[in-house]
């Protein structure tokens, strides 16, 4: 079997300089979904994320927040916002490091995926912006109407990524000891551990601390820009390749599938699952 290696990227403040579920606060007051106390106390929490970094304990009360902030939204409504906002709301963020980095594993062949606890709404259109193979990433429980119950079907966070990592890579012939993973967090130990070259981005002080231990390459990523002005894309046309959910571990690839078929699997929620698509 040809060997396959792979370069796995955490979302926030890893590729992109903000947390990606708060920099949509505006967009999603702007669509009536939220309040602007809501989006007041989501930069309050995103100021607190970025100086002291996220224990399981924040991360905890931060999801269950947002469950029961989003119980009784419609995911398609979700969707178009996201697709309407993202590149106003992301595309600026992204650091040029991890451009970079993605192109340069891209031209030694490594596959290159994204791995976040965010939700799959947010996550596959911008795997799709930035042209990865796909992406692993939370998903939500919805409901007959499309609506969520406030329900998590799969999060995405510490040891369930790493996990998740481990089945694509047995899908798809992935050499993990050979691949490499970049994260700012500790919370993310797991994924780090998964793969014979682990890299600390922008580390928060557990995953400074492992590092140093560990004798792991830190990196620091501190220049974002705007996509357009790094590269030639192709504003991406967010179809329903990239929609199976809202908050689980989907892994999203370019491609299109029948959006009917997505629908039905995501309103049973069996629970986790792993959806691959061709890359295009």
């Amino acid at each position: 079997m040809v060997e396959v290696r792979a370069a796995f990227f955490d979302l926030d403040k890893t590729v992109i300089a903000k947390a990606s579920i708060a920099a949509f606060g505006g967009p999603f007051r702007r669509g009536g979904l939220i309040s602007r106390r809501v989006v007041l106390r989501a930069v309050i929490g995103q100021l607190i994320f970025l100086q002291f970094g996220a224990d399981e304990q924040r991360l905890a009360r931060i999801r269950e927040s947002m469950l029961a902030l989003t119980k009784g939204w419609e995911r398609d409504r979700v969707r178009d916002i996201v697709r309407e906002t993202l590149l106003e709301t992301i595309e600026p963020l992204i650091y040029a490091e991890a451009l970079e980095l993605m192109e340069a594993h891209r031209v030694k062949g490594d596959r290159v995926f994204l791995v976040s606890a965010s939700p799959e709404e947010i996550v596959g259109p911008l795997s799709e912006l930035l042209g990865v193979d796909g992406a692993i990433c939370s998903l939500a429980e919805v409901d007959e109407e499309g609506r969520y119950t406030g329900k998590m079907a799969f999060y995405a966070y510490g040891p369930s990524k790493a996990e998740a990592m481990v089945e694509l890579a047995e899908r798809t012939g992935i050499d993990l000891s050979d691949s490499w993973a970049y994260s700012d967090s500790g919370t993310d130990l797991p994924m780090l551990e998964a793969v014979g070259h682990p890299v600390a981005v922008n580390p928060d002080r557990p995953l400074a601390k492992a590092a140093r231990e560990r004798d792991w390459e830190i990196r620091q990523f501190t220049k974002p820009v705007r996509l357009r002005d790094r590269m030639t894309v192709r504003t991406p046309v967010i179809t329903t390749s990239v929609a199976l959910a809202a908050v689980a571990v989907v892994l999203v690839v370019h491609g299109r599938r029948g959006r009917a078929a997505s629908r039905a699997r995501a309103r049973r929620t069996p629970g986790p699952r792993l959806a691959v698509h061709s890359a295009a």
